[in-house]
């Protein structure tokens, strides 16, 4: 039995779990023996429950201290969410949202929830004034906005909240605005103590050279879409889905609205239950589809990045990341919407169609938070290239094409140990690269019946072309795209052309 279903303790009316107790006297403690205007940091998973937590908190200070308490979002989902939670708590509480201008009337709550972008415009245009701010609570505190507000509450305990200590702009690390870091439980021992769903990983290498990066560090809508709107791609992402999760409520997470209508069109073709959503859908279209969502077994969701915060779905079963990202904090993000649990949801599925886990590390494998925390720039530094990541790649043949070359015994041939073979015998390089032509014409051979069946299958291997393309040109270490073309096509070209001798010298004998 799990620490979910045997340790509990109440606190007016509401149940905290014994870690979440644990993590509360260590951040009142640092706040007994700190200064009023010093800056904390708390890192919890996404699923342990931070929003319970800082509402504890807020209960207790307020009626310790009798100060005010401020908590910063900047979603408007998150402000209705922690309101409500706030008022589980018996934490009478005001959200400051756009229609809110003035605290007229309303000066003598004890909390506020507000939006950072609304409070910074009311506060700079001096239409607010808090009195007695003792304390201000910033949630998903990885996001630099909340930076501008802090001279507004320069005497004050600031508290940040993040599941991801690591900034979202890695030239403004958060160890420039927090003095120190409390790391909650981690996500593996969450998941032993029954706290959260564990995370079946299943992933499919891609090549991802054509992505580039944008100006914020992540790779770009435009060059995503091009990579994930091709049909190669799209039907790798259904592939994977019949294979893995058919039949499971599944969130897919694109970068780039023009994908998720791809995977939309794709989905429906195939005739599964599928909806779309992104950021330009209304409040009322959202809560339509997230309703649908819900209640459909076996639903699909395609979205764009919108369900990542804010958004909490116990009953999804499958998250697909089709999309690669260099943000640590929306990978987690994205995972963590499946890993809510429920009685008879132990485990969940996911699959990586990006390379995240290989530049990453699994989900719920040990991370060092303190180190990201006080060395960013070298952890980021220190990922693992799209380059390094695909010198790993292991290509396999897919089974429908596989049945293609069923009267071949042997289809497999190592390109890296054939050049490692033929450098031993102390031959040109080149001859890697023709042995493998070699063995390809010989299993086309081995499965048609003339020349023009034999270049009709010999186009089904481009993938496993290109793939043996990159694995020699790491060999020879050197990697510009413009020679990878043109080896590739070179390649074509002698296939075809063996090929075509092979069937003019079966011609001859007869």
């Amino acid at each position: 039995m799990g620490e979910r279903s045997r340790e509990r303790k109440k606190n007016e009316g509401k149940e905290l779990y014994s870690y979440q107790l644990k993590d509360l006297d260590r951040i009142f403690s640092c706040m007994e023996e700190s200064p009023d205007d010093f800056n904390l940091l708390y890192q919890l998973p996404t699923g342990g429950g931070k929003t319970v937590i800082f509402s504890e908190i807020v209960r207790r200070y307020i009626a310790e201290k009798n100060k005010k308490v401020i908590i910063l979002t900047h979603r408007i989902e998150l402000s209705s969410q922690t309101s409500k939670m706030l008022t589980t708590f018996d934490v009478p509480n005001m959200v400051i949202n756009s229609k809110v201008k003035t605290l007229e009337g309303n000066e003598d709550y004890m909390c506020y929830v507000a939006m950072v972008e609304t409070l910074n415009n009311r506060l700079q245009d001096k239409q607010m004034k808090f009195n007695d701010v003792g304390l201000v609570i910033i949630d998903e505190a990885h996001y630099n906005s909340f930076r501008k507000l802090f001279s507004h509450f320069k005497n004050t305990f600031i508290l940040g909240v993040t599941a991801t200590p690591l900034s979202s702009n890695v030239k403004l690390p958060m160890k420039d605005n927090y003095k120190n870091l409390i790391m909650g439980e981690s996500i593996s021992s969450l998941i032993d103590k029954g706290f959260l769903s564990k995370a079946n990983v299943h992933t499919c290498d891609v090549g991802l050279k054509t992505l580039q990066v944008g100006i914020n560090g992540d790779y770009t809508v435009k060059s995503s879409e091009i990579l994930y709107t091709n049909h190669s791609m799209q039907q790798k992402l259904l592939t994977a889905y019949e294979e893995k999760a058919k039949d499971t409520k599944t969130l897919i997470f694109n970068n780039g609205i023009n994908t998720s209508h791809y995977v939309y069109e794709t989905f429906k073709e195939a005739g599964y239950d599928v909806m779309h959503l992104d950021n330009t859908h209304s409040n009322k279209e959202r809560k339509q589809i997230l309703k649908w969502f819900k209640n459909t077994p076996g639903a699909i969701l395609t979205s764009v990045s919108i369900l990542t915060t804010g958004f909490d779905e116990p009953t999804v079963e499958t998250i697909i990341l089709n999309r690669a990202t260099r943000s640590l904090t929306l990978y987690f993000q994205m995972i963590g919407r499946g890993s809510r649990v429920l009685p008879a949801k132990k485990e969940f599925q996911v699959i990586d169609l990006g390379n995240n886990v290989a530049r990453f590390g699994l989900w719920d494998g040990p991370m060092d938070w303190n180190d990201i925390f006080m060395y960013p720039e070298f952890y980021l530094e220190n990922l693992v290239s799209d380059e390094d990541i695909e010198r790993e790649f292991i290509y396999e043949m897919p089974p429908e094409l596989r049945e293609q070359f069923s009267n071949s015994d042997e289809i497999d041939f190592d390109i890296k140990a054939e050049y490692e073979k033929v450098f031993a015998e102390g031959k040109k390089s080149k001859i890697a690269l023709e042995r493998s032509i070699t063995q390809h014409a010989k299993i086309v051979f081995e499965n048609t019946e003339d020349v023009f069946d034999a270049r009709i299958l010999a186009r089904e291997l481009k993938e496993e072309i290109s793939f043996r393309i990159r694995q020699y040109s790491y060999c020879i270490m050197k990697n510009t795209q413009n020679y990878k073309d043109w080896l590739e096509e070179d390649y074509m070209r002698k296939l075809r052309l063996k090929l075509s001798q092979m069937y003019t010298n079966v011609t001859t004998v007869e």
